[in-house]
């Protein structure tokens, strides 16, 4: 007989020891991955460890190809769906697709009006990277009742910065799991256990690759109910790349940092065991050496602002205050729909939630020729045809001054940084795909945004590749 809770029964399925999968809720059924049959859950497999992802080299290691839902790797795979789907997504999702037309939503996506603010958690959540928000929320919906389970990462028990995907029951398991872990992490692989531990209202956390995949397989995922927690993300790597960057750019040994943000005062902010940050200009950063610490799914990537989440928290649209640690910094937070907003509400009755208004400032250096600057002098870098050096550490923190005093804030940042990042993630899809493929991957919010910039993307994809590459 099947059991109550279908189960992992093997890593390697075959016909006497199947993998057993739970069935649709209006079937009493449970297939066999090892079984031939006319459903897909009967014949779809999961990659076999060591053999190659469909997305290869641009994978950014979600999960879901570890699972059946391989499947549905085609439309579902932020690497080789069309970009084109983004529009049907967003409106299966938010009930409408972005308003093109304005700027907010062109850069950010779906925002449901007043859904665009800041805020932080009062106290902060001890060992959170920020204040604790998305810990706070995850686990006021578990304690509430409000989902029977959250998807969560926590650390392997053998290193802080090595992703372990987790099915948290538990609020203490989700507390477990606070904490930024800045590489790729396959958190899809855990549907598998979701689906066996029978659960029914979800809870999932997750950065836009996976969501993206998360949203394309929603119908087919034996739940009832799914709530979707978001953070921004961009500029991932593997666990080795993480490395190199630690060892490369700060002074402090890497064993003695817990985190670190790329933060809007233009410096890299690393925290450190002892609560205290070395903050290092970004152009004391040695970018000729750490041209291959961006895993090539993240340089491919237009889902920075985590699009098809209901709610997204994030740094990068909160105004800098320099006299506040991240565990006491605000962030913001993008509400897209209703579900969003119902999470919000939840945590806002625990009253331990600050919420402020957004801010934000063009400055004086404008938007689009900063952005202009840091893609021609990014892609200069990648092509070996960087400066030889840095700038002396004062100068560097000279020109983080000046930027930080004079260039765009607040939300007007948050813009500078995702068009920024869209335009380079251009470059690099023309410079290393075929033309088709190219354009059928960038979907049209994307596409706008280049078109401020006049023909920059493909000037620079024109020109020769990087060497590392």
């Amino acid at each position: 007989p099947v059991p109550k809770f279908c189960k992992r029964i093997s890593d390697t399925p075959n016909q006497m020891n199947p993998i057993i999968i739970p069935s649709p809720p209006s079937s009493t059924r449970c297939y066999s991955v090892g079984k031939e049959g006319g459903d897909w859950r009967t014949t779809a497999r999961p990659i076999a460890p060591g053999s190659p992802y469909p997305a290869k080299a641009h994978c950014s290691n979600c999960g879901l190809c570890d699972t059946v839902f391989i499947h549905h790797v085609k439309e579902a795979c932020a690497f080789l769906a069309p970009g084109e789907d983004m529009a049907a997504l967003e409106r299966a999702t938010h009930g409408r697709s972005r308003d093109m037309a304005s700027d907010d939503e062109l850069i950010f996506g779906v925002v449901q009006s007043p859904g665009l603010f800041n805020a932080r958690v009062v106290p902060s959540v001890p060992g959170a990277q920020w204040t604790g928000i998305v810990t706070s929320i995850a686990c006021s919906m578990l304690s509430e009742g409000l989902v029977d389970a959250v998807v969560c990462v926590q650390s392997d028990p053998e290193d802080r910065f090595t992703p372990r995907p987790f099915v948290a029951r538990t609020v203490e398991d989700i507390v477990a799991a606070r904490g930024v872990k800045p590489v790729l992490s396959p958190n899809l692989d855990v549907l598998s256990t979701v689906e066996a531990l029978d659960v029914k209202r979800l809870l999932f956390i997750g950065v836009g690759c996976q969501v993206r995949a998360l949203r394309a397989i929603q119908p087919h995922l034996n739940v009832d109910e799914v709530y979707v927690l978001g953070t921004n993300c961009t500029d991932n790597g593997t666990r080795a790349g993480l490395d190199k960057f630690l060892e490369l750019a700060p002074s402090a040994p890497a064993d003695e940092i817990v985190g670190y943000e790329f933060m809007q005062d233009y410096r890299v902010h690393f925290k450190l065991r002892d609560g205290t940050y070395e903050k290092v200009p970004y152009f004391s950063l040695p970018a000729n050496d750490l041209t291959d610490v961006i895993a090539p799914s993240c340089m491919s990537c237009f889902l920075y602002p985590n699009d098809l989440a209901d709610i997204v928290v994030g740094y990068m649209g909160a105004p800098y205050d320099d006299a506040t640690g991240m565990d006491s910094h605000y962030q913001s937070v993008i509400v897209r729909n209703e579900k969003g907003r119902f999470m919000m509400d939840v945590l806002k009755k625990q009253r331990r939630v600050e919420v402020a208004l957004p801010v934000s400032s063009p400055g004086l250096l404008k938007r689009a020729g900063l952005v202009l600057q840091t893609v021609q002098a990014d892609d200069a870098a990648k092509r070996g045809e960087g400066p030889d050096g840095n700038p002396p550490r004062l100068i560097a923190e000279l020109i983080a001054w000046l930027l930080t005093r004079f260039g765009p804030r607040g939300i007007e940042f948050a813009k500078y940084s995702v068009e920024y990042h869209y335009l380079r993630n251009m470059i690099h899809v023309n410079r290393h795909w075929s033309k088709d493929k190219a354009a059928r991957h960038i979907p049209e919010h994307a596409r706008r945004i280049e078109q401020k910039y006049g023909n920059v993307v493909s000037e620079l994809a024109s020109k020769s590749a990087p060497t590392w590459w």
